[in-house]
């Protein structure tokens, strides 16, 4: 099976789950390498899910843990614009959950606090299909960013000169 199949799979069995419990239905928002192959920008293998709290309630345990492998992040010391939602991607194929993945653009701002080896190889092909002014103008609203982590802004300034020296951006 191919990895867009199994991460669709389960996405589909956390849906089920939610049916199940009569859970609400609710937004979810991926990033980082599972919306890259979700939304078809590339083609990385990865089994894991990144995904931003948006201050989940407790009881949604039983369904994210259909996921297996994934990471809630917290808002506050993730470099996302304030308007990442307004940006976002519904995948209309998920029926009862509100299943979006980031643009390409702020998947990619999302990175330049680490630049490793992976999200490098990430950046450079989703760098070929994004919106280079949209770029700027996200990297503009994370550094007005009131509420982020002064550690996780101060990282992310470190590492932009080499985004924007590699990059042309």
């Amino acid at each position: 099976m191919d990895i867009r199949k199994e991460l669709e799979n389960k996405i589909y069995e956390m849906e089920q789950v939610a049916k199940l419990f009569n859970v609400e239905p609710f937004d979810i928002y991926f990033l980082g390498g599972s919306a890259c192959v979700l939304g078809g920008y590339t083609e990385r293998a990865t089994r894991d899910f990144d995904f931003v709290d948006i201050e989940y309630s407790s009881h949604l345990g039983k369904v994210f843990v259909q996921l297996r492998d994934f990471d809630m992040l917290e808002y506050e010391s993730t470099i996302l614009s304030p308007r990442y939602k307004e940006r976002a991607i519904k995948l209309d194929k998920f029926e009862y959950l509100n299943i979006y993945i980031l643009s390409v653009e702020d998947i990619i701002v999302s990175k330049i606090i680490r630049l490793g080896q992976k999200d490098i190889q990430d950046i450079d092909e989703l760098i070929k299909i994004a919106d280079i002014e949209k770029i700027e103008i996200i990297i503009k609203e994370v550094l007005d960013r009131r509420d982020l982590y002064d550690s996780k802004k101060s990282e992310f300034l470190r590492k932009l000169p080499l985004f924007r020296e590699r990059y042309h951006v």
